[in-house]
């Protein structure tokens, strides 16, 4: 009973006094979008985490760039135009003289530079994009400066490529621009409106923040006093369905208009009815295979270069990754600046056994494979476990959730992992490479959980040159040559990390919803309207 009144309550909230039986579908002027909220813990962007609460933000707060969803671009938001010094270590923003914050306070630099500043004291997940940059809260003085209330300067505290910092800029968490006027008039004990900032919204976006409830439900209300195009939707309902069948029959039905959380079974069945729209989208990161290199097995490169001869790449790409990844084999992503083409590497496990041979372990060995308990990586993890056992390997699966396999990698206590990650979410190779490979300091202390190479013990000085090198280099033609030997160096010395699919994210929707950007990423309902 209680599913029931929750349901009548949010149809009353979205569709006033309309009966609920007189419905067929959901109301034109209103968007039903039905996802998982597990990780939607807060809606401070400071301290959010997970490509579920981005997409929340997208539509509540502004950047001063954004990326265009087509091409990754950068694009002007909240910054009209802007200037990168000719030394490289400056940025200054031209910003827009009409935007205006859902209070109707004027945005200005000043906003920018207490936004920023905010980010590093809070000091918590989302201040890492910053401090893996350089920089830190006691400089922020001198590195976030407002000329005036509508130019504002960014200062790069060491060599840098600007445009993966006008990336960063332009991604919701570390780029979100706050009404400093309202969240301090709502401030408790110094926290810089923290408390307040969980629940409530403070953003120039086209959407305002109009209830939360954890795990149930989040709605948006239209902004009609958003500087932009009036969004078409009067309302955003975002509901915690995590079941995807329940997700893909209240489509059907019409119950609501969008599903983010279908599984594969799901979205296979709903291929053939034309009333469904099922898009995929690049998305961000890799699932790989991955080995710990304190394990003095794969510590020995030969059993490294046999693993990636032990992955049916094919296979998996047709019958477990449709809808979640697509074949890929390198550690860029596709697209970006230096991306190659894949190595090519296949099946091969007379190829495989040979290099165990050479190793040292002609019969092969036991290792654990530790994955996480759901789709697509239970089922990614025993295709490998089958393809490693023709070659002698006898993985044992541990499953677990996040934390538990995640947690053993960060902790450098594992021996086999079947995950994803890689970055991504900056349209840079720099952003691949800092999370795959780079690894500064491979002491157990320096506790680097932020770098896949450093939680897989992988280290090479050579590589960490390359990568640091390759980041400053002036010259775009150079820089992507450096992306390239980068690659072909990796590939002689055999990562840690064997990626077999990159990525890609996907959502079905009702066939009369136009402007969907189904990429949590970049995903805004302000350009989404119904044809009905």
């Amino acid at each position: 009973m209680r599913q029931f009144f929750t349901t009548v309550a949010l149809g009353a909230l979205l569709i006033g006094a309309i009966p609920l039986d007189a419905m067929a579908d959901t109301p034109k002027d209103q968007l039903v979008v039905a996802t998982t909220m597990n990780n939607i813990l807060t809606l401070d962007p400071a301290a959010i985490t997970g490509r579920e609460t981005v997409q929340v933000l997208n539509n509540v707060y502004d950047t001063l760039v954004i990326l265009s969803e087509k091409d990754r671009s950068i694009q002007p938001r909240l910054a009209e135009r802007w200037e990168v010094s000719d030394e490289r270590n400056s940025i200054r923003f031209h910003l827009r003289k009409d935007a205006k914050f859902a209070s109707g306070n004027p945005v200005t630099a000043q906003d920018v530079v207490w936004s920023l500043k905010r980010v590093l004291s809070r000091n918590l997940a989302q201040s890492s994009f910053l401090k893996t940059r350089g920089y830190k809260v006691e400089e922020a003085d001198r590195l976030f400066v407002a000329e005036d209330d509508y130019t504002f300067v960014i200062n790069l505290p060491k060599p840098d490529d600007p445009n993966l910092l006008l990336m960063i800029l332009g991604q919701n968490g570390p780029g979100s621009i706050i009404d400093s006027k309202t969240a301090l008039e709502n401030e408790k004990d110094g926290d810089l409106g923290a408390a307040w900032l969980t629940l409530n919204s403070a953003g120039s976006g086209p959407f305002k923040l109009g209830q939360w409830k954890s795990n149930e439900f989040i709605i948006l209300t239209r902004n009609d006093d958003y500087w932009g195009e009036k969004p078409a939707m009067k309302r955003v309902l975002m509901r915690h369905l995590p079941e995807s069948q329940s997700q893909r029959l209240m489509l059907e039905k019409g119950d609501i208009d969008v599903a983010y959380s279908l599984q594969a079974p799901d979205l296979k069945s709903l291929e053939a009815d034309k009333e469904i729209t099922i898009e995929s989208t690049p998305g961000s990161g890799f699932y790989y295979l991955g080995v710990s290199m304190k394990d003095e097995r794969f510590a020995n490169k030969k059993v490294r270069e046999a693993l990636r001869y032990l992955i049916d790449y094919d296979g998996l790409d047709k019958a477990v990754m449709p809808y979640y990844g697509k074949l890929h084999q390198r550690p860029i992503s596709s697209g970006v600046l230096g991306s190659l083409p894949d190595e090519g590497f296949k099946l091969d496990v007379p190829r495989a056994k040979a290099l165990l041979a050479e190793a040292g372990y002609p019969n092969g060995f036991k290792a654990t494979l530790r994955v996480l308990s759901e789709d697509p990586f239970m089922k990614a993890a025993t295709a490998i476990q089958n393809t490693l056992a023709q070659a002698g390997i006898q993985a044992e699966l541990i499953s677990g959730s996040g934390d538990q396999i995640y947690g053993a990698m960060r902790e450098r206590k594992f021996e086999l992992l079947v995950g994803r990650g890689g970055g991504g979410q900056q349209p840079h190779p720099d952003n691949n490479l800092r999370a795959m490979a780079y690894n500064p300091n491979n002491a157990d202390e320096a506790k680097l959980t932020n770098y896949q190479g450093w939680r897989t013990s992988f280290f090479d000085e050579k590589l960490n040159t390359m990568i640091e090198q390759a980041l400053v280099e002036r010259d775009s033609a150079k820089q992507a040559k450096a992306y390239e030997d980068i690659q072909a160096y990796m590939d002689g010395v055999v990562l840690s990390i064997q990626p077999f699919s990159e990525v890609v994210d996907t959502a079905a929707y009702r066939s009369d919803i136009k402007g969907m950007i189904v990429s949590p990423w970049y995903s805004r309902f302000d350009v989404v309207r119904k044809e009905r």
